[in-house]
């Protein structure tokens, strides 16, 4: 079953070391630029802190806290602790913590296998197997060379980001539940 949000989703899915974070790091100034309001839910493989020791937030959070909201004039973070599961968290879970309202567009990195649509990032010199072979929910792939498919998916240059954020841009106006409130400059 595919994900169904309020909003388009779009996943990069790829083998560690692929160049995910990359890619997304040179195609959010360009989707920002084009007054595309992005979110990005990035899946961890390891225990990770954003607090640091020596912070009050992260001494309340050590006390016993389960839930930390730490908030200022700029930015707000909410740190919640999850020792009694015992899988990884399931994207659908992680998407009802967004603020619907602000945002016109949800990027994901990582959760490979679960349903929602993605780009396969794909290195040949990496040899790892393509995704999409497996992965019916791949619509492109993007790669640092031409390769073969076993799928017509469009291809494009993972090096290029205006050529990916151009695809999701039209990711987005055929996808979007509501394409008349975004407005591309």
């Amino acid at each position: 079953m595919l994900i169904d949000t309020k909003l388009p989703i779009l996943g990069f899915s790829a083998y560690s070391g692929t160049g995910k974070t990359t890619l997304l790091s040179k195609i959010l100034p360009l989707l920002k630029a084009k007054g595309i309001r992005t979110a990005v839910i990035k899946h961890a493989h390891h225990n990770f802190d954003v607090d640091h020791p020596g912070k009050d937030s992260h001494t309340l959070r050590h006390a016993g806290a389960s839930q930390m909201l730490i908030a200022s004039d700029k930015r707000w973070a909410l740190m919640v602790e999850t020792p009694e599961i015992k899988n990884q968290p399931q994207l659908s879970e992680l998407l009802q913590h967004l603020v619907y309202k602000n945002l016109d567009l949800i990027l994901v990195e990582g959760f490979k296998d679960e349903f929602f649509s993605k780009i396969e990032l794909h290195r040949p010199s990496l040899k790892k197997p393509l995704l999409h072979t497996k992965d019916k929910n791949i619509i492109a792939v993007a790669t640092d060379e031409k390769i073969q498919l076993q799928r017509d998916l469009p291809q494009l240059n993972i090096n290029d980001a205006d050529q990916v954020s151009n695809f999701i841009i039209n990711y987005i106006q055929l996808n979007s539940h509501n394409a008349q409130q975004i407005n591309l400059k």
